[in-house]
């Protein structure tokens, strides 16, 4: 009664918001407050589904280890001890959320919608693919570059108690262990209107807590691979922002449209040859060739961005300070200005990445 009581406390407070807004925003607000509803509705507790000889094999073992999983993110990560990630619900689609990100035709910076809990962040989600790209279709006609993506995971930041959701389970062990520990560190720090920040810690700790994991379960060949892939991301990286540095100076140049859609044509044209250059000194490794496989644009890198910005900063005082001294700056940054925030974060160490953290 107490749950059902909050969620209804939390949708009222979403549509006397909307209310106030366009019809629009309105849609948008209800269809959100809607998918989280349901997927709280839907929840099992973990320990009744093992005990569920319905369930196949795959998804108890599965669910038995991000049990183990999440013990482990507690005593061994310091991540919240919460009723987060101990239930469960079979979503019976391959992503939980498509995020839609929006940017303008010369322009790299993502458009940012502003939102009463989670603050601004540089993208919308829709819980059916649909309406993700109906609105996606809507804004690519007025002129702007869209970019549609699912979501295997998300996180309400503490407000609820985030359930297991089947389409965190794909993937494997390893996957399953990112995903949990990166939405766990959403719920340990987060800034509102931050978003490049929160990203870029919470993937920190989901590479360092799953290099620990896979560690402490004694498989060196699966470390060992984890890292290469640690590494193909970070060749990733360092490969959208050079671009991004192209297209910023090409956009800053005076030019007529036309020219300027020429040389941004000309601009992807020379990534998609650099990635080709990149994956085979991976040896082939196809871990971004569907994100290649469709029409880039600016939206597309500005995904990848939000992720990446902060990300080599704090991976490497990770490394070099460990991580009680990372959580502890983290609390300074949170208390800082914006600007003040950013000129703090560019000072700590950026060096070249080393996947072996401490």
């Amino acid at each position: 009664m107490v749950l059902r009581m909050r969620v209804l406390l939390v949708c009222s407070v979403v549509l006397i918001t909307g209310v106030l807004m366009s019809g629009c925003a309105l849609s948008y607000y209800w269809q959100a407050a809607a998918g989280q509803l349901e997927l709280l509705n839907e929840r099992l507790p973990i320990t009744a589904v093992l005990n569920d000889p319905a369930q196949s094999a795959a998804i108890r073992e599965a669910l038995a280890r991000t049990l183990e999983m999440r013990q482990f993110a507690v005593a061994e990560l310091g991540l919240p001890d919460n009723d987060s990630y101990r239930s469960y619900v079979d979503l019976g689609r391959p992503y939980v959320v498509w995020n839609v990100v929006v940017a303008e035709e010369f322009s790299v910076e993502p458009r940012r919608w502003c939102f009463p809990v989670a603050g601004c962040v540089t993208y919308r989600g829709y819980f059916h693919k649909t309406d993700a790209e109906r609105y996606a279709e809507r804004l690519s006609a007025a002129g702007f570059d869209v970019y549609v993506a699912g979501a295997r995971a998300y996180s309400t930041l503490g407000y609820f108690s985030d359930p297991i959701l089947s389409t965190m389970l794909t993937g494997g062990e390893q996957t399953i262990a990112a995903v949990l520990f990166h939405e766990l560190a959403h719920q340990l720090f987060y800034v509102k209107d931050d978003t490049e920040l929160n990203e870029a810690f919470a993937t920190a700790i989901e590479e360092y807590g799953t290099q620990q994991w896979l560690l402490r379960e004694g498989d060196r060949s699966a470390v060992e691979a984890y890292r290469r892939k640690l590494q193909r991301r970070e060749d990733f990286n360092q490969l959208i922002a050079r671009q991004q540095t192209r297209l910023r100076a090409l956009y800053g140049r005076p030019g007529t449209p036309e020219t300027m859609r020429a040389a941004k044509r000309e601009a992807f044209e020379t990534l998609t040859a650099e990635f080709t250059v990149l994956r085979a000194a991976w040896g082939g490794a196809s871990d971004y060739d569907a994100w290649f496989s469709r029409p880039l644009n600016n939206a597309q890198l500005a995904s990848v961005a939000t992720y990446g910005r902060w990300l080599p900063n704090l991976r490497e005082y990770l490394g070099s300070h460990g991580l009680d001294a990372l959580y502890a700056e983290m609390k300074l940054l949170e208390d800082l200005p914006r600007e003040a925030r950013q000129t703090r974060l560019a000072a700590l160490s950026a060096t070249p990445f080393a996947s072996e953290l401490r």
